[in-house]
């Protein structure tokens, strides 16, 4: 099947969806036409597109899930804020006045 030491991400599976993709928005955008006028894909057409994409994309999100990664591609920033905060251990302490805690 496939090579071990490839990552999901990397598969043959994962860049033939990301080629699909690309090659069909590309047909979408190749084709666009100015509004009022009649589009030179039939409406059929441009359903299977979309359900092309639709499906594609659910695939790629669970390949994604299943390499326990997330569909989180934005770029991040040096001096962004960060969304977690460390708490050192040591500043961890019991208190036994907690009343929830006997």
């Amino acid at each position: 099947m496939s090579d071990d030491k490839t990552t999901p991400l990397e598969s043959k599976e994962f860049q033939i969806l990301k080629a699909l993709k690309l090659v069909l928005t590309d047909v979408v955008k190749d084709t666009a036409t100015q509004p009022g006028l009649k589009h030179p894909l039939s409406d059929r057409t441009i359903e299977g597109i979309r359900q092309c994409l639709k499906l594609i994309s659910a695939r790629e999100r669970e390949i994604v899930e299943d390499a326990g990664k997330t569909m989180d591609m934005r770029p991040h920033y040096v001096d962004e804020p960060k969304k977690s905060v460390v708490v050192p251990i040591t500043s961890i302490s019991r208190n036994k006045k907690d009343p929830e805690k006997k």
